[in-house]
């Protein structure tokens, strides 16, 4: 889609319902869902993290969606692709101070250059602990990406088609932190797989925006 026609019509969604739970699930694995319907799974302090879908016009003003390719590490969340953002840290005023921060670490998008359209639903990840705060954010008038090289493996580059059109919607079978060789419900743009919370709050806002584009 043109960004211009993107960037009018995205403000739109600011004051529809959140989907919420009923979007999440459809991209939770089953034993998952099961646990969380047994209470099963109960948060526990967990720490707070703010994360930013960053849409923005590619060279031929096509809109685009940034997603990253975590680097290994030893954590739960090693090598996923994931939305810019992390941890809230003690200076952070705000969980969307903590996004935009982070984005700006990760890869280089100063936080005044970024329109904040709006907040969507909290996901809890009970491995790490986490209860992270998604946000969209259009990144009008880009410059080249800066990569946080000790973060990041690489930069995902989605296509805003690609993440509207479902197509793209598969699953996976996969070994995760809590269980091994289970059916996973994902994303596959371009050979990258998106799956747990990352797609989770991926399928949130495609219901969001089919609504308005």
């Amino acid at each position: 889609m043109d960004f211009k026609k993107f960037s009018e019509q995205i403000p739109k969604i600011k004051n529809l319902p959140l989907p919420g739970r009923d979007a999440h699930y459809k991209m939770a694995p089953e034993i998952r869902i099961r646990e969380l319907e047994d209470g099963k799974i109960v948060k526990k302090n967990p720490k707070k993290a703010g994360v930013m879908a960053l849409f923005y016009p590619d060279q031929t003003y096509r809109t685009n969606l940034l997603l990253i390719m975590r680097r290994p590490y030893q954590g739960v969340h090693s090598s996923q692709v994931a939305f810019p953002g992390g941890k809230k840290e003690k200076g952070d005023a705000t969980i969307l101070h903590t996004a935009l921060r982070e984005t700006y670490e990760e890869v280089g998008v100063c936080p005044e250059k970024v329109q904040v359209i709006r907040s969507m639903s909290e996901v809890f990840i009970p491995p790490s602990n986490f209860e992270v705060q998604p946000y969209v954010g259009i990144y009008a008038n880009p410059t080249p990406f800066k990569v946080q090289q000790e973060e990041v493996e690489h930069l995902i580059e989605v296509p805003l088609h690609m993440v509207m059109d479902n197509t793209y919607l598969t699953s996976q079978i996969l070994s995760t932190s809590y269980a091994s060789e289970i059916e996973v419900p994902a994303f596959n743009f371009n050979g990258f797989t998106v799956w747990g919370a990352t797609a989770m709050m991926l399928n949130e806002m495609r219901e969001l925006m089919k609504q308005v584009l």
